[in-house]
């Protein structure tokens, strides 16, 4: 069951605006603005094995697994690397304009086990802030891999102050470098808060919207809304970025979370010096409440845009096998973002993730992504009417074991069985 249709190909800054458009704000109620690239959601499939591939707001991809915004694109080598082994795409690491006010601590990251072993690990947390590297040394990176893969899909992550001009530097000087598109960290759950940046603008949604509109009126590529998973309701926060110009959303970004205490030492973990701050939380231990969030989304997106609207859906959160990432797509995500995975089994994992997926699509008869995008979310429905349904399933099982109720119920391919119905013994 897809829920994201094909819409109509981009307006020039030529082109006569409908009625739909508001002049006063610049901002798009049910078309792109004048200077956006026009967008569609399709994939297809040319041979007897499932095809893979996706084409995303006018992306195409080799397959719907792309790199998250993190270490594992912090730099052109690593990004590279990604690319050669065949990942869909790549989100860099988060730039903002001045890298100097970033400033990591070592060690950054804890792990949360059920075991001894490696692959105890289910729960990883981090205290890491964005790139720490010159934003023009990123740009030139940037512009070093479209030119090198020009057909693959790179894509930035930015963050920046609570400024207007700020934010149109920075998306200016980035487009420059001819990414693809641009997914606003409005997310980072730790660090910057008092610069009002990451998270501290995703969950203030006038706040937001501003931002959004800032951002929409300036970018000329698709921009996807990154999503904090810290606040109650975050269809709201997404709601407010798609209605304010965002063709996608990506959720969702890390937990809040304090990922325990030393009992020997007595100090919270990760350890600096003896004290430590809350940070993000990732990886497997996250998946059923990424689920949660993405499935939300999804209907949201379903309800209120619809075919009025090509949006994207992009879900992350503790994807370590195709299978789990059948059970976003399943949900309504287009594509599936992987980063503590990646730190955990390395760039080639995605020819294991690959083939899961397409396992998992050969079980089904399932010959592209489209195919199964968004099924299961018919089959999410409110406790209230769960218990009507249990109850309406008890009466029609007990109405079945009381047999028939006239001679004229009898019929010749279930007679045998409408005959035991009728026997006590």
């Amino acid at each position: 069951m897809s829920f994201a249709l094909t819409r109509f190909s981009g307006l020039s800054s030529k082109t006569t605006l409908s009625p739909d458009f508001d002049h006063s704000s610049s901002r798009r109620r049910n078309v792109l603005p004048p200077n956006r690239v026009g967008l569609k959601i399709s994939s297809s499939s040319s041979s007897s094995e499932p095809d893979l591939s996706v084409t995303v707001n006018g992306l195409k991809m080799p397959n719907p697994f792309v790199i998250g915004s993190g270490p594992p694109g912090t730099n052109y080598t690593v990004m590279k690397r990604a690319f050669d082994e065949g990942w869909g795409g790549v989100i860099a690491k988060t730039v903002s304009l001045d890298a100097s006010k970033v400033i990591n601590v070592t060690p950054r990251y804890a792990r949360l086990r059920t075991g001894s072993a490696k692959t105890d690990v289910i729960g990883w947390q981090n205290i890491e802030l964005i790139s720490d590297r010159p934003l023009e040394t990123m740009l030139k990176e940037f512009k070093q891999l479209k030119q090198e893969y020009p057909d693959r899909i790179l894509i930035a992550s930015i963050m920046e102050e609570y400024s207007k001009t700020g934010w149109e530097e920075l998306i200016d000087r980035v487009e420059q470098t001819g990414v693809d598109a641009l997914e606003i960290n409005f997310s980072c759950p730790h660090g910057m808060p008092e610069r009002r940046m990451g998270a501290a603008v995703g969950q203030d949604c006038a706040l937001l919207e501003e931002v959004c509109g800032w951002i929409n009126a300036k970018a000329t590529v698709p921009v996807w809304a990154k999503m904090t998973p810290n606040i109650t309701d975050i269809t709201e926060p997404a709601r407010v970025s798609l209605k304010s110009g965002c063709e996608g959303i990506s959720a969702i970004n890390t937990i809040m979370s304090v990922m325990g205490i030393d009992l020997k030492t007595l100090h919270p973990e990760p350890c600096v010096e003896g004290y430590s701050t809350p940070g993000g939380y990732s990886y497997k231990a996250v998946r059923p409440i990424a689920l949660a969030k993405v499935m939300n989304i999804a209907k949201m997106m379903k309800s209120e845009f619809g075919e009025n609207k090509d949006c994207s859906l992009s879900g992350i959160g503790g994807v370590e096998t195709g299978y789990d990432a059948a059970e976003f797509i399943l949900l309504g995500s287009n594509t599936v973002q992987v980063c503590t995975g990646v730190m955990v089994h390395g760039y080639g994992h995605v020819k294991t993730l690959c083939a899961e997926l397409q396992d998992f699509m050969k079980q089904h008869n399932f010959s592209t992504i489209e195919d199964f995008r968004g099924h299961s979310l018919q089959y999410f429905t409110t406790h209230t009417d769960l218990v009507r349904r249990q109850k309406e399933a008890i009466e029609q099982r007990k109405a079945e074991r009381r047999g028939l109720k006239s001679d004229k119920d009898w019929t010749g391919d279930g007679f045998v069985k409408e005959t035991e119905s009728m026997v006590s013994n």
